[in-house]
């Protein structure tokens, strides 16, 4: 086996009990749902139904999970160019990401932003970004007006937290170290995310970072660094729940580096020649919804019959929004301009 290759972090104390089962099914559901959606996106794009660039999610799908439904509905998130599973974690429907991928009207982002930029402020979810960095200020902007509302303003709701998600090539980019500071220095409630999918488009990340463990970075700015195996949706949910208590708490933010791998190529334009063989085949081994549908079912947590009637939810889901998409009308060429601004 090649020296280069990366092999999979595996967590060894992943039986955690304070969950129930709806809680673990919803966990299922959400994970499949991700899987589901991407898988039909691959086919649909190269029918020719999608156009531009469409980055997939498959692989990462208990980062996603284990974080946002960790959160509260007020709470907001941050995504970057892979931004379609985050966003339907947040809870924004299928039928409204599908659309926006088609390029409709009824679509997330009324069909202007495709998919780099989903959008929904109804759900709190701030947006994918095209550019890498670009949306880690958006984030640390929204943390601070949540600060500002909560002791300026006097608002009576909680603290709202922001989960700000990016890739592990974005932490050797000016933005991350800037946005550390400035939220320590202001104790802003944030939790900086890094999926650490191994590769940053068809740079390894092993091969462009000096200090490759991101989660060390922390230390410097002095904000909790935190590693945890990114392929374990009940490892990544412990540590989201820990962050966000402390950050509700007044406590500050915190970065979680969570180690998981992208089981596609950078973008469906990308024929995936550069990563070995053996490297895809050791992570591939550890899917994250495998591993967590065999764990819950070899615990007696939950029977086949509950899995197999999610695995029939997620179908339907995943056809009502494509049949949703196909009969969505496309927009009006004389509202080229429309939302461009918000109307005043």
């Amino acid at each position: 086996m090649p020296k280069d290759i990366m092999l999979p972090y595996i967590s060894h104390n992943n039986n955690y009990r304070d969950i129930n089962i709806d809680q673990l099914l919803c966990l299922y559901e959400d994970m499949i749902l991700g899987r589901n959606f991407e898988d039909i996106c691959a086919q649909l794009y190269y029918r020719g139904k999608m156009f531009g660039f469409v980055h997939l999610y498959n692989g990462q799908e208990a980062v996603s999970t284990g974080v946002i439904k960790a959160l509260e509905d007020t709470d907001y998130v941050c995504s970057t160019y892979r931004d379609h599973v985050h966003a339907l974690s947040k809870g924004v429907p299928a039928t409204e990401v599908m659309a926006e991928l088609f390029g409709k009207e009824t679509g997330c982002s009324k069909g202007r932003g495709g998919s780099m930029h989903i959008f929904s402020a109804k759900y709190n979810f701030l947006g994918g970004f095209a550019f890498i960095g670009e949306g880690i200020p958006i984030a640390v902007g929204a943390a601070l007006q949540s600060v500002y509302s909560k002791y300026i303003l006097n608002y009576e709701q909680p603290l709202k937290i922001v989960a700000c998600f990016f890739g592990d090539g974005t932490t050797n980019n000016g933005q991350f170290f800037e946005c550390l500071n400035m939220a320590v220095l202001w104790k802003l409630p944030i939790i900086f995310v890094v999926e650490n999918n191994q590769w940053a488009i068809g740079m390894a990340h092993h091969r462009s970072a000096s200090k490759p463990e991101i989660h060390k970075k922390a230390s410097v700015f002095g904000l909790p660094g935190i590693e945890v195996d990114g392929m374990d949706v009940l490892a990544v949910r412990k540590t989201a729940l820990e962050a966000i208590k402390r950050a509700r708490s007044g406590g500050g933010p915190t970065l979680i580096e969570a180690l998981t791998y992208r089981f596609r190529g950078h973008s469906l334009a990308d024929p995936d020649e550069l990563r070995s063989h053996e490297e895809k085949d050791a992570w591939i081994i550890r899917d994250p919804i495998e591993y967590f549908k065999q764990y819950i079912l070899s615990d007696t947590l939950v029977n086949i019959e509950d899995i197999q009637k999610i695995d029939y939810k997620v179908k339907k889901i995943i056809q009502n929004a494509v049949d949703f998409a196909l009969e969505s009308p496309d927009p009006c060429v004389d509202d080229l301009h429309k939302y461009l601004f918000v109307n005043t």
